[in-house]
């Protein structure tokens, strides 16, 4: 649930690229991707895009809190295109996060199971009877003795994934409010988890697509 919902509004739309076919956005922190079932949180980053191209559809999305690159079709071919390339695990994305306590090693991968949590979803759990697959790679980009910048590459898709496996590791994400510290959401003033790079087959001339934004924290 949504207890108080103010979307940022500058930018209103940042948009990375636009063609016929497909449209890249930098999504802010505290924007939802579609609409809420609340009247109040009808605005997102679709009902944003739906106003200059009300054809544009939603392919995948990221959480309310999580910022960064976020790819819409302009109409019903490139979605299905693109549709299958994310299921097809043909898209590449990477993240960037800053985690609390400081990461020992200089890379790994984490491969543990997630499930619904359902009775405080929508939380996620790791569940080694009923969980779906899930994979990540990370890798130490800085460090000191209280936090650590790294770089995320989830090889699946799942549902807070990438909040969950940090939390596997015991460096939960800085400002996560449903899985950090109490120290480490009063830190911070937004969830520090940014998608940087997005890569991607154009769906009409196949060619080879890589966008990346800087990380704003």
């Amino acid at each position: 649930m949504l207890l108080e919902y103010k979307p940022p509004t500058t930018p209103y739309l940042d948009i990375v690229y636009q063609d016929e076919d497909i449209l890249i956005l930098n999504k802010p922190s505290g924007l939802l991707t579609v609409p809420g079932k609340a009247p109040e949180h009808k605005d997102s980053l679709e009902y944003r895009v739906r106003l200059v191209w009300p054809l544009a559809r939603i392919v995948h999305r990221l959480d309310m809190a999580t910022s960064g690159l976020v790819v819409m079709a302009m109409h019903a071919q490139s979605q299905r295109d693109l549709n299958k390339q994310f299921e097809l695990r043909q898209t590449k994305k990477r993240y960037v996060a800053l985690l609390e306590g400081q990461v020992l090693v200089d890379y790994g991968v984490v491969d543990v199971p997630l499930l619904c949590d359902w009775p405080n979803r929508p939380k996620q759990m790791v569940h080694f009877g009923s969980g779906k697959p899930s994979l990540t790679y990370f890798r130490v980009l800085e460090r000191n003795k209280h936090q650590t910048k790294v770089e995320l590459t989830p090889v699946t898709g799942r549902s807070h994934q990438l909040r969950v496996h940090m939390l596997w590791l015991g460096h939960p994400i800085l400002g996560d409010k449903f899985y950090g510290t109490e120290s480490g959401k009063g830190s911070v003033s937004r969830l520090q988890l940014h998608a940087c790079v997005l890569q991607l087959r154009h769906p009409t001339s196949g060619t080879e697509l890589y966008f990346e934004v800087a990380c704003p924290f």
